[in-house]
């Protein structure tokens, strides 16, 4: 019984459709023009990300992260980098050390110097990537794992692996901080225009 029902209904739905979509050759379509786009008002910048995560990382309070969004780079070196310079050394002071210079050998001030610009540069005469273990910051492929190598550069330490669950040497264990656990592997970006890969699914 449900069955049939169930057969009444779709037959029904489906002389319904044919008759809606029916329609006299002669009738007008009427296509509506695109319409423009106004660019007239007032804009103002929202975000910015040449290095992704470093704002997040070192901008203590949501007004320094807004501030920092706003201001071009040239002037966030001599804005941000002393307060970059301190949210690092309170960040590592909260597990119970101090910064120690990382795996490139730069000291804490020299780290959050070049990072407070948040630029990210090219090297036309080197190799393009963010980090490949000699060279680093001189430019970004599609498959470079960046969240983890701005990670090493700042908890890594002189060895890249200083944050990685081992003992603090006081009774305590320091936590992962040098990967955010998410595997860059099997990323295969096209050999075309967009040049991305299709979306991973689920």
């Amino acid at each position: 019984m449900k069955l049939n029902n169930l057969k009444n209904i779709a037959a029904t739905l489906m002389i319904v459709m044919g008759l809606a979509s029916c329609s006299s050759d002669d009738d007008a379509i009427v296509i509506n023009p695109p319409a423009t786009v106004d660019f007239s008002g007032t804009f103002s910048q929202e975000d910015q990300m040449g290095r992704p995560g470093i704002n997040t990382v070192f901008s203590a309070t949501p007004d320094i992260e807004n501030s920092f969004n706003v201001t071009i780079p040239s002037q966030q070196g001599a804005a941000f980098q002393s307060l970059f310079e301190t949210q690092l050394a309170n960040l590592h002071g909260a597990f119970g050390v101090s910064y120690e210079n990382n795996i490139l050998g730069l000291d804490i001030t020299t780290l959050t110097t070049v990072l407070a610009s948040d630029v990210l540069q090219v090297a036309p005469e080197a190799p393009t990537t963010y980090f490949d273990g000699t060279n680093v910051l001189t430019g970004r492929t599609l498959t470079d794992d960046v969240i983890d190598v701005s990670l090493i550069l700042l908890f890594g330490g002189q060895n890249g692996d200083r944050f990685n669950g081992q003992d603090d040497g006081n009774g305590g264990t320091l936590p992962i901080l040098v990967t955010d656990g998410v595997s860059a592997s099997g990323e295969t970006p096209s050999a075309t225009f967009p040049y991305l890969e299709a979306p991973h699914g689920s």
